[in-house]
């Protein structure tokens, strides 16, 4: 059974930074496309960054520059750093995984992800 389980979000002030982890049991990481995603409230959910099984890593504009995501393979571990946050950040944040693709492609389909963590809030206030 996969498994995904967030941490790290919270409240900050804006220009502030957080770090999210992403734990993952369960999944055979050969092939993969991980990465996260968020949803403010009234929005759609929308792709923040990703990574595939050839370590291409991508992330949606308003985030470039700001948010690094890494990974930890030994401890099958993926984490969002976020640096000078924006109230506009302020989201549900969630970990999602599936079995094969490219970073690219799947950063603009959440709904192609069938593995998703419980999310972890994440509040910037101005």
């Amino acid at each position: 059974q996969v498994q995904l389980v967030e941490s790290g979000g919270g409240s900050v002030q804006a220009g502030g930074s957080l770090r999210l982890s992403c734990t993952v049991s369960g999944y055979s990481r050969t092939e993969y496309v991980m990465g996260w995603f968020r949803q403010a409230p009234g929005k759609k959910r929308e792709g923040v960054a990703t990574v595939d099984s050839s370590g291409f890593t991508s992330y949606v504009d308003s985030v470039r520059g700001r948010f690094t995501l890494s990974q930890n393979n030994a401890k099958n571990a993926l984490y969002l750093q976020m640096n000078d946050l924006k109230p506009d950040d302020t989201a549900v944040y969630y970990c999602a995984a599936r079995t094969s693709g490219g970073a690219w492609y799947f950063l603009s389909r959440p709904s192609d992800f069938p593995y998703w963590g419980q999310g972890t809030q994440v509040t910037v206030s101005s």
